[in-house]
Order: structure tokens, then sequence, then C-alpha cells
């Protein structure tokens, strides 16, 4: 089925564009639901052109994306029809005026009258002892020679790191292995993500609040816990990269692919 070369009142609606050309496939609503992962309702309501079950149009446009992927049409073309018939794709906005509430003013930092007061005193009770400690020297010995000390010599410590010869400081930690990451809790689902390509995220917990929601951009990590369950919504399902609970998850999605997924503290099952 061709779309968008036809006139655009003879343009079948995105929804029985779908379902047209599913049933000339021979695909019934349960084996493309299967084979994309999109619950039978969502896909029998786009096939009837209600997008409101979708979640949203970044949602929607996902989903029409990988239906039409799944019946052999032009997702592209379908989404760009999608957009014209509900007002357009809004203009992006830039991450930093989105999440601009979600900073934190750290206060200013008020001065430790009470630590002064106590190191002050500490400066005089030594001093006073100290003087007193060499005062009680001259009976025994010669006045003018001073008690001797058992200094230790400094040594660097083991575990310190010798600074870098070219920048004169000590070189950075290691990014953290695949054994640290398998060292997750037992007793709490942890879910580390890293964007390969950039993706939106939204994450809840297992009472179903909002703990996450945000574009997380190619190359940054974000890593989640919680005691029973984690719900997790990825908006480029291909472009991240999962490990529950400290191991790996393979094949997410796709890229481009909208994904909802769930996990548990016994999740990923053995084998």
């Amino acid at each position: 089925m061709s779309i968008g070369n036809s006139p655009e009142e003879d343009r079948p609606s995105v929804g029985r564009a779908l379902q047209q050309a599913r049933i000339d496939a021979r695909l019934t609503v349960d084996e493309v639901s299967t084979s994309t992962r999109v619950r039978v309702p969502i896909v029998q309501a786009i096939e009837e052109d209600d997008f409101s079950r979708c979640g949203g149009d970044v949602y929607a446009r996902g989903h029409i994306r990988t239906l039409a992927r799944a019946v052999g049409l032009d997702g592209d073309a379908l989404v760009e029809q999608f957009d014209s018939e509900h007002g357009g794709r809004p203009k992006p906005t830039a991450p930093a005026t989105l999440f601009e509430a979600e900073r934190i003013r750290p206060e200013p930092r008020r001065p430790n009258w009470t630590a002064a007061m106590v190191a002050a005193i500490v400066a005089v009770v030594g001093f006073v002892g100290f003087t007193a400690f060499s005062g009680g020297g001259d009976e025994g010995g010669d006045s003018g020679k001073p008690v001797a000390e058992d200094t230790p010599s400094e040594q660097p410590a083991e575990n310190e790191k010798e600074p870098d010869e070219s920048t004169g400081s000590p070189e950075p930690d290691p990014k953290p292995s695949d054994s640290a990451i398998a060292a997750a809790p037992a007793d709490k689902v942890t879910v580390r993500m890293t964007a390969e390509k950039s993706s939106w995220v939204s994450a809840k917990d297992h009472n179903g609040r909002l703990i996450h929601e945000g574009v997380l951009k190619q190359g940054e990590s974000k890593t989640l816990t919680d005691d029973k369950r984690l719900d997790l919504v990825l908006g480029n399902a291909g472009g991240v990269k999962l490990w529950v609970n400290g191991k790996e998850v393979k094949d997410v999605g796709e890229v481009g692919q909208v994904q909802r997924v769930s996990y548990t503290r016994g999740d990923p099952e053995a084998g």
C-alpha cells in the first residue's frame, strides 16, 4: 500500500491504513501485538484512530513506526501524516529550560563558631602543656638541649596514586567495571542505563511514583533502585543499554522503538 502518493481526500487515515495493511498481510491483531510488543488494546485503538491510549504524541509516533514496520508500510510517511492531522510536531525545548525547576540552589554556608572556639581552646591547652613540659626538663639535664622527638618519617600511603608527570595531578580513577555493576544489592532491584544514542526515559517505583523523567543524552548513564520493582519507558529502546541487578539485558528493543519494561529483584531470570 502506498501512503502519501494519493490526493488528500482519497488518502486513508493513519489507523485505517495500518488496519488495511495488516489485513492484506494476513496478520491478526494478536500476531502484530506479539511481534511488536504493543499491547492488543493499543493496536486496536490505533487502528480506529484513537491515540488517547498511547500516553501522548511521543508514544503514538513510536507505536505508529513500530506497527508500520510490522505490516510493511513507510513509518516516516505515516508519522508525517499523523503530525499534520494532530497539529504538527512541537518545537524541541532546550533541556536547560525543561529542568531549570529541578536545580537546587545550595544554601550559603554559615561560619561554625563552635568549631572555631574548640580549636582555639585546644591550641591554648597544647601551648601551656608544651611550655610546662619543656621547663621541667631543666632539672636533670642540659637546659639548652631540646627534648628528642620520635617523629616518624612521612611515607606515601600504599594506595596513594603517583602524580602524572605531564600534569602533576593524580591519574583519574578508571570507569566502573562490570564486576562493580555485578555487586548490586540482592535485596533491591537495580537498573543502570547507558545511552548509546540519546533517548527519552521515564521510571516509576513499585508504588507507581515517578522517580525519573527526562532525556538521557548520548554517553550519559543513570542508575535507579527500588525495594521491589522498577517500571521503565524507553523512547528509543535500541539506543539504551541496560544492566539489571548487575547483568546486561540483551535486545531491549530497536532504534526508534518505544518500549515499556518492568524489572524485579529476581530479574533477569537465569537462562
